[in-house]
């Protein structure tokens, strides 16, 4: 059986040694061992990579999106709050995990450890 592809793998929140089993416990928490094939997977530390990402593309998207409203409809500024601000929440929320998951699975494909000399 072929190995998976680890960042689709990591992407779609499972583990990219076997993409089997899952990668995280609760929301963001990763989970110390893969259930299926018993990969450390608590070594991993995706940092504060994950969150830049989705900060710059939600920004994006929600300030693009928030301009085109208010030129294209003529929309007035409560309007345009009421509807980009929860937007920004629906698009971190959906872009957080995978991309946790896919900087995990980065780490993993590409053999990175952590520059610690304990």
């Amino acid at each position: 059986m072929a190995k998976p592809d680890p960042l689709l793998s990591g992407a779609a929140g499972r583990c990219p040694n076997c993409g089997e089993g899952h990668l995280f416990e609760g929301f963001l928490k990763v989970s110390p061992l893969c259930e299926a094939c018993g990969f450390d997977l608590a070594a991993a530390d995706s940092g504060d990579g994950p969150a830049v990402f989705v900060i710059l593309i939600a920004g994006l998207i929600v300030a693009f999106g928030a301009l085109f409203t208010m030129v294209a409809f003529r929309t007035p500024v409560w309007l345009t709050l009421l509807i980009w601000l929860p937007m920004t929440l629906v698009i971190v929320l959906v872009l957080l995990r995978p991309m946790k998951g896919l900087m995990l699975a980065a780490q993993f494909k590409n053999k990175a450890s952590q520059a610690r000399h304990d």
